[in-house]
């Protein structure tokens, strides 16, 4: 008996462990994402964006991988300073789901602006890594 509760107690513990990493890789891939989103780099952009990415604004629009790099590393979108709060993320299996408030202040097209968006990023668990898939913005009411 004493036998099945360590047992039991000792694969809650890996479990619970094993949630904790995943988790905090995946904010960690958040992270790096937004320090790319201030300051652009092709490569690594590309390495952690999946293919099939899918990236919706709060105005509709939705890009792909190379329209969101695009617009990154052209200055189209350009993030002066982003600050993150509220973030919660949910690890099922090979795909993470992570909400924030972004709030940004940003130099699109040499005219600075601030703004204010709820976000989506959903993660999928890859080979080399956590990969972005998709992104969902909307205005914070």
């Amino acid at each position: 008996m004493i036998k099945k509760l360590l047992i039991c107690t000792i694969l809650t513990f890996c479990s619970i462990s094993f949630c904790l990493a995943q988790k905090t890789e995946v904010e960690e891939a958040v992270s790096k994402l937004t320090k790319l989103m201030i300051a652009p780099d092709s490569l690594a952009l590309n390495k952690m964006i999946l293919n099939n990415l899918s990236y919706g604004h709060s105005s509709g629009k939705i890009q792909t991988k190379q329209e969101f790099m695009h617009s990154l590393l052209s200055g189209e979108s350009d993030f002066v300073d982003i600050n993150l709060t509220d973030q919660t993320v949910i690890v099922q299996n090979k795909t993470a789901l992570v909400r924030h408030t972004l709030n940004a202040k940003t130099n699109d097209k040499n005219v600075p602006g601030n703004v204010k968006l709820y976000i989506l990023l959903i993660w999928s668990k890859e080979k080399t890594g956590w990969k972005l898939i998709g992104r969902q913005a909307i205005k914070v009411p």
